[in-house]
């Protein structure tokens, strides 16, 4: 599709997002990225109002899918007690994980999106694939490669804010 490195939109947490904020974008599935997303990379246990947003958004009428470019079996497990589906090793920015996605639930692109931390893999597979953007602020930038690149995302993310594309007034 396109090659863009700007967000369609920007959120200080995933749990920010609701049910109603999507359905008014004509959303339909969300795809989430796993690590520094959901849970901090060091563990894979979510903060209770993770907890409860998994909940709210499990039973509402929005699908819900983690797509993380992880090859660890701590996602799989997360998602398997949570009776979330997943797909792991998506290899984002490349397509094959998102359209794997689409596919699945049989969904077209203009009613999915994609809420994750990282630029070069979230925002630009989502965009390069069609699909809403959302970019969330890491949870937790425990290591000097994280920090690293939070800051080379950092002009994006002025540029993003910039055009006026933030979800805080929604």
């Amino acid at each position: 599709m396109r090659f863009s490195l700007l967000p369609v939109g920007i959120l200080n947490e995933v749990t920010d997002l609701s049910e109603q904020m999507l359905k008014s974008w004509g959303v339909r599935l969300l795809m989430l990225d796993f690590d520094n997303t959901i849970v901090p990379y060091t563990t894979d246990h979510p903060t209770d109002e993770m907890e409860s947003w998994l909940e709210r958004m499990l039973s509402s009428n929005i699908q819900i899918c983690v797509v993380s470019n992880s090859h660890n079996d701590r996602v799989k497990a997360f998602c398997k007690k949570r009776d979330i589906d997943c797909i792991t090793h998506s290899r984002k920015p490349f397509p094959k994980g998102i359209t794997a996605c689409m596919t699945r639930y049989g969904i077209p692109r203009e009613q999915c999106a994609l809420a994750g931390d990282q630029i070069f893999t979230d925002v630009l597979g989502a965009n390069s694939c069609g699909v809403r953007s959302i970019l969330v602020t890491p949870i937790h930038n425990h290591n000097f490669w994280l920090k690293a690149r939070h800051v080379l995302e950092k002009p994006f993310i002025y540029a993003a804010r910039k055009r006026r594309i933030t979800y805080e007034e929604y």
